[in-house]
């Protein structure tokens, strides 16, 4: 799969699928919920105040539509209404709109009716750039801050499960870190050299794992050949693990603001999708990641 507009085709032939949008007074969001609701794959309900959500679609030059709307007296009362809509199966994906993201995510850990499995969640972007010829996995990078050694292999549990929803079968797996050999004093190294190891026994399945390997390495198969760095991960990675969430910021961003691609993302690992992106992206890009939660819910 090489482009985005790949997923938005897939998530199509899924039908629709009720997507609550907490905090749905964003503009960008109503924008890209139209859209999805007019290619087929999404019933909107927007979760929030009723006369700013009516501004908001005036503001956007959209029509007011017969969508549900669930009135919210508060940012809080809106994130505790649609997880409760989702973990009720009232609607299959959560998606943020104009509200914190540590906010939402309170809700959605809620012991009593938030959407908890037991398992870890995590971050999963996916990066289109014109640099590549096909879709990039990032892990993570809006979840976990200083993931441990366990929750990195939930997280590649979790991002082979997109993989798999985008049809990448038994995906390349690359543990990212600064450099290619395994150092002490570089903690990252180590856990990469771990979850290499586990994955050859046969305790993370379902794809192929191999680290530390650079990002120049993990992406350029002439990076990986000036380095003599062997192996079926090395320069054909499909999914980047990276050692913390400021990495993964960064690399996210800069797919979009310094080589001029797009870039999707959901939480994963949750009992549906959590569409979880910047409330300064554009219509265009919630597009993609409202897709890729139908893809997945």
């Amino acid at each position: 799969m090489k482009s985005l507009n790949e997923v938005i085709e897939m998530a199509k032939m899924k039908g629709r699928k009720r997507v609550a949008v907490v905090g749905a007074e964003d503009v960008e969001s109503l924008k890209a919920v139209y859209m999805a609701h007019d290619a087929g794959f999404a019933e909107p309900v927007l979760v929030g105040d009723p006369q700013k959500i009516k501004e908001s679609i005036a503001q956007a030059g959209l029509q007011d539509r017969d969508f549900s709307i669930v009135s919210a007296v508060s940012s809080t009362d809106a994130a505790e209404k649609g997880v409760r809509l989702v973990s009720s199966k009232s609607a299959d994906v959560l998606m943020k709109g104009y509200i914190k993201t540590s906010e939402l995510l309170k809700a959605v850990l809620n012991k009593e009716w938030g959407l908890r499995t037991g398992s870890v969640l995590s971050h999963v972007a996916v990066a289109e750039t014109p640099a590549l010829s096909k879709l990039i996995l990032i892990t993570d990078g809006g979840m976990l801050v200083r993931p441990t050694l366990d929750e990195k292999v939930a997280m590649i549990n979790n991002s082979v499960a997109i993989a798999a929803s985008l049809e990448i079968k038994n995906p390349k797996v690359a543990v990212i870190a600064a450099v290619e050999v395994v150092n002490p004093d570089m903690p990252e190294t180590l856990d990469a050299a771990i979850l290499t190891q586990m994955n050859k026994r046969g305790q993370i399945k379902n794809c192929l794992v191999d680290g530390p390997l650079g990002l120049d390495n993990a992406l350029s198969l002439m990076a990986a050949k000036i380095k003599h760095i062997e192996g079926d991960v090395a320069g054909q990675a499909d999914i980047l693990v990276v050692p913390d969430i400021h990495s993964g910021n960064f690399l996210g961003k800069s797919a979009i603001y310094l080589a001029g691609g797009k870039i999707a993302g959901i939480i994963a690992g949750a009992k549906a999708p959590i569409v979880i992106i910047s409330r300064a992206d554009e219509a265009d890009s919630k597009l993609c990641s409202l897709a890729l939660g139908v893809l997945n819910s």
